[in-house]
């Protein structure tokens, strides 16, 4: 049987039961990666969505070494900060978004972007999370350039605005990452992602 770490409580647990029961019949097998595109079809109600997930270069070994070795998990936004899970692991999940006021403001680039930039060295071994903001998973592309080597890059922005584009850069670099395909995505996805991930770690203890 599944157990959701988010569901606390008895309704909770019987919708995720459910709702795994469900997208079973959709995305086959229990394989971690299948584990995870189900969660991804959980996330956004769309059975296609699976098939728009994709893993390079290891990430759900990776991810669950940094998990397990309480690496830091950076959000480009508060809603997938909110939205990680907080039982189950002892990594500290903080959003970007306050630490970079005054780049933004010199250069003018997103908040997004300017606060991994503020938080550069910070960011070597950690999980970074980008499911909201294009420019933010660009720029954590021309750190990666300059040498920068997270633990594990969730990145499923979204939107029409160089989302694809993004993405489509993330998966040339020979890092840990999962990203999906195209212009859709977004931060349920994200935190989708690393839950699961968090739910494998401990079931892999």
């Amino acid at each position: 049987m599944y157990n959701d770490l988010g569901a606390r409580t008895r309704e909770a647990n019987e919708i995720s039961q459910k709702s795994r029961s469900i997208v079973s019949k959709f995305v086959k097998g229990n394989a971690p990666e299948d584990r995870i595109k189900q969660r991804c079809v959980i996330a956004t109600g769309d059975p296609a969505f699976a098939d728009l997930m994709r893993f390079n270069n290891e990430p759900i070994r990776a991810g669950i070494k940094a998990i397990l070795e309480k690496a830091p998990i950076f959000t480009d936004v508060k809603m997938a900060q909110v939205g990680i899970t907080k039982l189950g692991h002892l990594c500290n999940v903080r959003c970007v978004l306050e630490e970079g006021d005054e780049i933004s403001g010199k250069t003018g680039v997103t908040r997004a972007s300017a606060g991994f930039m503020a938080l550069e060295k910070e960011l070597d071994g950690a999980i970074i999370v980008i499911g909201n903001a294009p420019s933010a998973a660009l720029t954590v592309c021309e750190l990666v350039e300059r040498g920068l080597h997270p633990g594990l890059l969730v990145a499923t922005p979204v939107g029409f605005v160089n989302a694809a584009k993004s993405k489509e850069i993330v998966r040339t670099f020979d890092i840990p990452s999962i990203t999906c395909m195209g212009t859709r995505g977004g931060t349920p996805v994200a935190v989708a992602v690393v839950n699961e991930l968090v739910q494998i770690a401990i079931e892999d203890k």
